[in-house]
């Protein structure tokens, strides 16, 4: 697969033919130009992406990707080729299909699920207000990606990417490894080119783990900077939803779509004030002069990825960025904190989602109902792990007790002001770089994946932008780098790693392969001898 860049899109346009596989994995602006030049419409390319997922989601590679299709996204992509007929363009995303993580609400006949069959009727008759804002722009809303079950908050044994709704979704670039989660399909989608991006949300991790193991660009905003209303929550204090695209221009351009005020999220009070165009502030030439601070969050845990960051380093400083080492800081005691308090805002969170549910087919509406649907239901929603984490999450404190008020402050306070602020202010620099985490583990049910690990949590907890960008691929298998700054530094992370993402264009695409196995240069040695 070859995504189409320069004089071959140029000479694609002038000729007004136009692959379907390379129009699928095209880049929203690439996709602007063949719709103005009639190449290609909004219709063409919402039947591509409707085509590749009915090819590829529950057949062939069988990605499970996808849960739920917009059933009038090609009326919508009509309307909206009307609209650019008529000399009407709303912007960057003006006819460019989207799927949404199927924990956000849309009023387009899917059902909103988090992945559970206690929701499976849960067809709402509204939008999420972050789904206004695309629809406003000009997306088409494709559809529902799949996730991790309740996005990862219902076992602390459960396997990234599977929901009892849609399955295990598969990495594309090796369908025996996991997707990470728990924006697992939201990734895996905008790897493979079933939709031209895709929404996902983060509490801790649920954006930038699923954007590095599928090889795509992956935003957790600055939390208040997008709207949570009508989301299925765990975290009043961490959730975010941001984009997953496979190139920081595109997710500039959905940012600038998705960010503002909503009256109904508190959170997001100083959004309007904060938010600008994130796409037309990009700027290849951003490393020049930008102070960085390194941290070897993963050092010595894998020598190939060490080398890998050693070679995206080397990128930066010859960009003209100025490198500091900082000392890889202890996070035990923010993610001892942070702990208590997940546990303590999702079970309000999610008893105040599920009451305020409009299908009155919907008969789960409390985190105790849904841990007696799970036992009543075990072998369709419990076959491989359990719901320990619910049972820890309604034996939590309440929002008013004294041990939850303490740890949600504590958290925010070492992982933001003791965090963050001060090893950037200690180091006199301006953002973070560190590996995102480490190449996808195989899907391992009964013992477990490997996992290296991630800096996810000092972000998460301050409730600070972080950005996942493909870095390089570790035995065909992608890893990214993390940039982290502070609260509302989201266009200047975007900038750097655009400029990194122009020196390097590290980005794989997918092979679809069975498996990734051994390196070919040890892989003899596994073999029998004679």
């Amino acid at each position: 697969m070859k995504i189409l860049v320069g004089a071959t899109m140029a000479m694609t346009l002038a000729t007004g033919a136009m692959a379907a596989e390379d129009l699928a994995l095209a880049s929203f602006a690439q996709q602007q130009q063949a719709m103005a030049s009639g190449a290609a419409s909004s219709e063409s390319l919402t039947r591509t992406y409707l085509d590749r997922i009915e090819a590829m989601n529950r057949k062939g590679p069988r990605l499970n990707a996808v849960i739920a299709l917009n059933s009038h996204a090609l009326a919508d992509a009509r309307k909206l080729d009307a609209e650019r007929k008529a000399g009407k363009v709303r912007g960057p995303l003006h006819g460019v299909p989207i799927l949404l993580k199927d924990n956000i609400e849309s009023w387009d006949g899917t059902a909103t699920t988090a992945g559970s069959l206690a929701l499976k009727d849960n067809v709402p008759e509204r939008d999420a207000p972050l789904v206004r804002r695309l629809t406003d722009a000009g997306a088409v809303i494709l559809g529902k990606a799949n996730l991790s079950e309740w996005a990862n908050y219902r076992s602390s044994r459960s396997i990234s990417g599977w929901s009892a709704v849609g399955g295990l979704a598969r990495n594309p670039h090796a369908l025996d490894r996991g997707a990470c989660g728990s924006s697992s399909g939201s990734g895996a989608a905008a790897a493979a080119g079933l939709a031209a991006g895709a929404v996902g949300t983060e509490t801790d991790g649920s954006i930038t783990c699923p954007a590095t193991m599928n090889g795509v660009v992956g935003l957790k905003p600055t939390v208040g900077l997008v709207s949570r209303t009508h989301v299925i929550p765990i975290s009043a204090s961490q959730d975010t939803a941001g984009p997953m695209t496979r190139n920081v221009a595109d997710a500039a351009a959905m940012l600038t779509a998705l960010a503002g005020t909503d009256p109904a999220d508190p959170a997001t009070r100083e959004a309007d004030a904060r938010r600008t165009d994130y796409l037309k502030a990009l700027d290849a030439g951003a490393l020049k002069g930008a102070r960085i601070g390194v941290l070897r969050n993963m050092a010595g845990r894998h020598p190939e990825i060490d080398a890998a960051y050693d070679k995206a380093l080397a990128a930066l400083k010859a960009g003209g960025a100025v490198l500091v080492e900082v000392p890889a800081p202890s996070t035990t005691a923010i993610a001892a904190a942070e702990d208590l308090v997940l546990r303590s805002e999702f079970k309000a969170g999610v008893n105040a989602y599920l009451a305020s549910t409009s299908p009155a087919k919907v008969k789960t509406r409390t985190l105790a109902d849904l841990i007696a649907f799970n036992e009543a239901d075990a072998d369709r929603e419990m076959p491989l792990f359990g719901q320990e984490t619910f049972k820890t999450a309604q034996a939590a404190p309440g929002l008013d007790d004294p041990s939850y008020l303490k740890a949600r402050d504590d958290a925010r306070r070492l992982a933001g002001p003791e965090g963050i602020d001060k090893w950037l202010k200690d180091a006199n620099v301006e953002v973070l770089v560190a590996v995102s985490g480490g190449p996808a583990p195989r899907v391992d049910p009964v013992n477990g994946s490997r996992w290296l690990g991630s800096f996810s949590s000092p972000p998460a907890v301050a409730g600070y932008p972080h950005l996942t960008v493909p870095m390089a691929e570790v035995s065909g298998l992608p890893v990214g780098l993390s940039f982290i700054g502070t609260a509302w530094a989201d266009a200047r992370l975007l900038s750097l790693g655009y400029a990194f993402e122009q020196a390097t264009h590290a980005r794989l695409t997918p092979t679809f392969a069975t498996s990734v196995d051994l390196r070919p240069e040890i892989a003899g040695a596994y073999d029998v001898k004679p």
